[in-house]
């Protein structure tokens, strides 16, 4: 196997086989039979399947070879190109593992994903029952609900996707939570690798290395693969499926078709994990329908894989996290009304084109524009809005006045914040404004200004009819980019925030950085440099844009935060012990705990209400003694405890957490300190 082969297949490999877990592992758990037998039965004959149709190469006869290499997408690719991209890759990877956190106490979004997981891994069904019967029923001081764990019911609902969850259950039966949790750094080096292989197909194979060293260093995606996010895999299906379909453009119709149909599913399959890939994926049911409308058969298999992928998503979400959709309602109905608004565009698009009368003018129109002053244009209109985002805090201040509970609690953390960074108290202040310059942060100026300059040569190029292999790429990419920088949709707080940033946009920005480098030095060939004067003037560029995003690394890279948390909850379940039912009276610990004790400690847990007083906590205790339970009262502090027995210290942890910043980049880390007492009330 030569080098180009071999980099083409393993940077497609893990969309390949993430879609094929996915496949398998969403109808297993709507069944509520997600079992690691079952599972791992069907997913190996699946990813062999998704394997060989998606690896193999039948290439048109019509392909004429590309340096001397007519089978290969990538043609002629020397090994240290591809040994580049697997090196960073695994060394990424590798120093991920050894610097992984253990968030497994619910404060954020990676602790809630890790219990929504084990919650799957032990019992492989969704909703999660409150079991009220350990209480002796319910009571109107008693709540079952904690932040990303809703009340439904008789039931609790988790928040999120189940995507991620599904994948992490994997590593969680390989090995248990610590399996779970190596999981992010596996992802994050998929992605690492899945992102250097599409660099090699619209960049060239060797910029690829260059490529993947450049988003292997950046603070947000070293971040993200520390802990357990949603991005990673997300973006391992984005890159993946973009990879597919670059590969199916040269082949035969039958493995073009499979090709397409694959890459769509990947696609598709991001909102599984992450309700907002709807948002990206639209771009790629336009194209669809542009292949649709040019009499390609892969355009139906593409919109076919890309309709399955997407829908088994909603079906998930509406099926089994519904509390969770009907929370995002404001921003997700719109959505899915402007999805539904350009998907019948879209067949409007394509039998208008296929119309003769109409296609013909239409295509006259386009090689006119093509033609004329339009790219140009479009060029000079893309550095304008980059040039806009730069002076939008000189302009406007976005603020949001809270609406809602959650607003509130939103408002509240951010004058938290503000107040430990010496900044002026507004909590309606959402910081959206200084979207670029968080890009910035995280990227360097060199890197942005090529970014810019790369994405306007791209678009005049388009319109020219000229690099068609970008036009799906950065689509996607521009139409993400644009929308997350109007309006990042996150808690403003960094490093927290950059996770909205790592989705595609650094990705997208990145990939437009290489392509203007590449650019470059191929115009300074052909002006008549030697080669030499070329190679360094590559390798000077690349220097020049990984300074400013290794110094912003630095500090944080070498942090470890979030540790000792698998052996603090241990010890807190051994110590609490089994039989008894526990009410949390102290309502961050509730916040924090309360699926813990039901998914790791595999505990009864309720939380008392605001308006509880001592008396219903002892009446609680009286009933789920009476229902044959060993009741237990959780604080925080001795005395809340105190009331209802003598306190006794189950854990006491001292730890690291992320620093919080609002305006300026983030480094280095605070104190987290976590103490849970219990008291186990007499029974008559």
């Amino acid at each position: 196997m030569n080098a180009g082969r071999l980099l083409a297949r393993l940077t497609v490999a893990p969309a390949l086989l993430v879609t094929a877990w996915l496949v398998v592992a969403m109808p297993l758990l709507m069944g509520g039979v997600f079992r690691p037998g079952p599972a791992i039965l069907l997913w190996v004959p699946v990813a062999a399947a998704a394997l060989w149709l998606g690896l193999r190469r039948r290439p048109r006869e019509a392909v004429e070879p590309r340096d001397g290499a007519p089978d290969e997408p990538l043609g002629a690719v020397p090994w240290w190109s591809a040994g580049g991209v697997v090196a960073v890759a695994v060394a990424f990877g590798v120093f991920e593992a050894l610097m992984c956190s253990e968030q497994i106490i619910v404060r954020r979004d990676p602790a809630s994903y890790v219990q929504f997981a084990t919650w799957l891994k032990d019992h492989g069904s969704l909703p999660i029952p409150q079991m009220r019967q350990a209480f002796g029923g319910g009571d109107p001081a008693l709540s079952f609900d904690s932040p990303a764990f809703y009340q439904d019911g008789g039931a609790v609902v988790p928040q999120f996707m189940a995507g991620l969850p599904l994948i992490l259950a994997l590593g969680g039966w390989a090995g248990g939570t610590h399996g779970m949790l190596l999981m992010a750094p596996l992802l994050g080096a998929c992605c690492v690798l899945a992102f250097g292989g599409l660099a090699a197909r619209l960049v060239g194979p060797r910029w690829a290395p260059a490529a993947a060293l450049l988003l292997a260093l950046t603070l947000p995606m070293l971040w993200v693969s520390r802990s357990t996010f949603s991005e990673p895999p997300a973006l391992i299906l984005l890159l993946g499926g973009l990879s597919l379909l670059h590969d199916g453009r040269t082949e035969r119709p039958s493995a073009a078709m499979a090709k397409a149909f694959l890459g769509g599913l990947a696609l598709g399959l991001i909102v599984l994990v992450r309700i907002d890939g709807i948002r990206d994926i639209l771009p790629v049911a336009v194209y669809a329908g542009l292949l649709a409308a040019r009499r390609r058969r892969s355009g139906y298999t593409l919109a076919g894989g890309l309709a399955i992928g997407a829908a088994a998503g909603l079906v998930e979400g509406y099926l089994k996290s519904r509390p969770y959709l009907d929370y995002l309602h404001a921003s997700l109905n719109p959505l899915l009304l402007i999805s539904a608004a350009i998907v019948v565009a879209t067949v409007l698009m394509v039998l208008v084109l296929r119309w003769d009368a109409t296609g013909r003018r239409l295509r006259a129109a386009g090689a006119a524009i093509g033609r004329g002053r339009l790219p140009g244009a479009a060029a000079i209109l893309t550095v304008l809005v980059m040039v806009g985002f730069a002076v939008r805090p000189l302009v406007q201040t976005v603020r949001r006045v809270p609406a809602n509970t959650d607003d509130r609690l939103n408002a509240q953390f951010i004058e938290a914040v503000q107040k430990l960074n010496h900044m002026p108290l507004d909590g309606a202040r959402q910081y959206s404004e200084l979207s670029l310059y968080w890009v910035v942060w995280y990227i360097g100026i060199p890197a942005l200004l090529l970014a810019t300059f790369g994405a306007a040569l791209l678009v005049r190029r388009l319109m020219r009819r000229q690099s068609p292999q970008w036009l799906l790429p950065y689509a996607v990419i521009v139409w993400t980019t644009v929308q997350v920088l109007v309006r990042p949709g996150i808690t403003p707080d960094h490093p927290w925030a950059s996770r909205r940033l790592i989705g595609l946009v650094i990705p997208g920005l990145l990939l437009f950085t290489v392509f203007a480098a590449a650019w470059i030095t191929k115009r300074l060939r052909r002006i008549g440099y030697s080669r030499k004067v070329v190679q360094v003037t590559a390798v000077a560029g690349i220097a020049l844009t990984l300074v400013p995003i290794v110094i912003t690394s630095a500090m944080y890279m070498v942090h470890r935060t979030d540790q000792k948390e698998v052996g603090a909850v241990d010890a807190m379940c051994d110590r609490i012990g089994p039989g008894r039912s526990v009410v949390v009276v102290e309502a961050g610990t509730a916040d924090r705990f309360l699926q813990v004790l039901r998914g790791m400690c595999g505990l009864p847990a309720a939380r008392t209400t605001s308006f509880a007083t001592p008396a219903d906590v002892r009446r609680i205790v009286g009933k789920a003694g009476g229902a044959g339970r060993r009741p237990v009262v959780m604080g925080s502090k001795p005395e809340q405890v105190a009331p209802y027995g003598t306190p006794r210290q189950v854990m006491r942890l001292r730890t690291r957490q992320d620093g919080r910043t609002l305006d300026h980049p983030p480094g280095g880390s605070w104190g987290l300190a976590i103490d849970v007492w219990i008291a186990e009330p007499p029974v008559a």
